[in-house]
């Protein structure tokens, strides 16, 4: 008998649930009024994690595709709250595993995630439809399906050494966790021995997890971020990304005095 429980997974879950998050849009080129008379604003930057932007189309985008959800009874405002604050997190991961250069992750692994995300959708129109609407394709999407396997990586690498799960702690989840929850579903709890390995796999996700809050506390903390709060009708705003459309040419810079 298995063990049936969706913390099972917890941070893979997360991770896969969030793999967009860190997406960059194209570069943007910015320019004074007098370069470019007809400009059209196309984003706005509602963060910065050392000097690294997240835009407003990250925020959409995941909201868009439904990567992550409102929780009942929660605002707009703070879900919005909710997506940025993953993104920074996400952002900051990406930062620290660029710094070891791993590996490429097999080619095999980018196909099944992509297909449980392509399983979201009722066919292969929506789904190229959805991802068109948040600026992306199958090869960008591939792209950040690898990246965030890298992240997989990382943390299997670096941070799974850490985790040790004890004969006790499994007979302790056992009697003080799963025996009751069985009770109450009037089943009988299956013979220790039969999800003693459930059961580890269980708590080490629990411990890994904890793990992954850590370490990204200890990125947060040496972290430089700036974050633009939601801004009031007529207050200052903040950063705007702009797409130039007729730009006009740069007149030759005159030779330098002596």
């Amino acid at each position: 008998m298995s063990i049936d429980w969706d913390r099972r997974h917890h941070f893979r879950s997360a991770c896969l649930a969030v793999l967009l998050l860190g997406a960059p849009l194209p570069a943007v080129t910015p320019a004074s009024a007098a370069e470019a008379p007809k400009v059209a604003l196309q984003d706005r930057v509602l963060a910065v994690v050392d000097e690294d932007p997240v835009l407003a189309s990250d925020v959409n985008r995941v909201i868009k595709l439904g990567l992550l959800q409102p929780t009942p009874g929660e605002t707009s405002q703070h879900f919005h709250r909710r997506v940025l604050d993953a993104l920074i997190e996400e952002r900051l991961r990406f930062h620290e595993i660029d710094r070891f250069g791993f590996e490429q992750v097999p080619v095999s692994e980018i196909d099944r995630k992509v297909e449980e995300i392509r399983k979201r959708f009722p066919n292969e129109t929506a789904f190229q439809k959805a991802l068109a609407e948040v600026g992306l394709d199958t090869k960008k999407l591939r792209q950040l399906v690898a990246r965030q396997l890298l992240v997989l990586t990382y943390v299997d690498e670096r941070l799974g050494p850490r985790v040790f799960v004890s004969l006790e702690e499994i007979n302790r989840y056992y009697r003080d966790v799963l025996t009751p929850e069985m009770q109450r579903h009037g089943q009988p709890a299956p013979p220790v021995e039969d999800v003693r390995e459930d059961i580890r796999e269980v708590l080490k996700q629990q411990k890994l997890t904890q793990e992954i809050e850590k370490w990204t506390q200890e990125l947060h903390d040496r972290a430089d971020i700036a974050i633009y709060p939601d801004h009031p009708a007529g207050a200052p705003l903040p950063p705007v990304v702009k797409r130039i459309e007729k730009p006009s040419p740069r007149s030759p810079k005159p030779p330098l005095s002596r």
